[in-house]
């Protein structure tokens, strides 16, 4: 059986985007995200100091990829990547090794 992959990114919102306006726009996200081949779950979070924290687990790594090719491409989610500050964004895959 194929480990799972975790995908992680992590980013700050652009200055000027509240926390509250970008988590209005969330829900499209996680709407495409969901939609996708080989989706298992999604977490979003932010620290004290404002760094946003994003965990995805799929499936495969193709998976994974084929997801991140796609969503800049998707209308639907531009006003959530509008939000964020994309010289920020840190995207990492790694293989999940624990999941209690």
């Amino acid at each position: 059986m194929t480990a799972h992959i975790i995908e992680t990114v992590t980013f700050r919102l652009e200055d000027g985007v509240s926390k509250q306006r970008f988590l209005e726009t969330v829900a499209a996200s996680t709407e495409f995200i969901k939609n996708r081949p080989g989706f298992i779950a999604r977490r979003l979070s932010c620290g004290e100091d404002g760094t946003w924290v994003e965990h995805i687990e799929w499936a495969t790594l193709e998976a994974a990829q084929s997801a991140a090719a796609a969503l800049p491409k998707t209308e639907s989610v531009r006003p959530f990547l509008d939000c964020i500050n994309g010289p920020s964004a840190v995207l990492r895959h790694s293989v999940l090794a624990v999941s209690a």
